[in-house]
């Protein structure tokens, strides 16, 4: 069984990684698991996760959310090779002061990180 879990991120950060190949879990990422298989409850995880993106970028930015699918729900420290990772959410442009939270946010194939950053 394999749980699909969602960590914030920002672009910065996503580009680092990115290059070195792997994703870090940190004290200051708060990783998301979908509470079931449904969409509804994957939705909500991801949308909790872009919340949590957002007050990582602190100011103008974009949101971006890594979705991986793992054994089992990663603990501080652990490294999620990039081969785990799905898929990306991010803002498609940065977002202005008073955006709303509730936007909805882009999905990039692992192959799209290099533009996305």
């Amino acid at each position: 069984m394999t749980v699909r879990v969602y960590l914030p991120t920002t672009i910065a950060r996503l580009a680092e990684e990115h290059a070195e190949g792997a994703f870090t879990v940190t004290d200051d990422v708060v990783v998301l698991a979908a509470g079931d298989d449904d969409e509804e409850a994957e939705y909500d995880a991801l949308m909790t996760a872009a919340d949590a993106s957002a007050a990582l970028v602190a100011g103008p930015g974009r949101r971006v959310v890594v979705v991986a699918e793992l054994d089992r729900e990663p603990e501080t420290g652990w490294t999620i090779p990039l081969k785990r990772v799905v898929a990306v959410h991010a803002d498609t442009e940065d977002r202005p002061p008073g955006a709303d939270p509730d936007d909805d946010l882009g999905w990039f194939a692992t192959q799209e990180i290099p533009h996305l950053v």
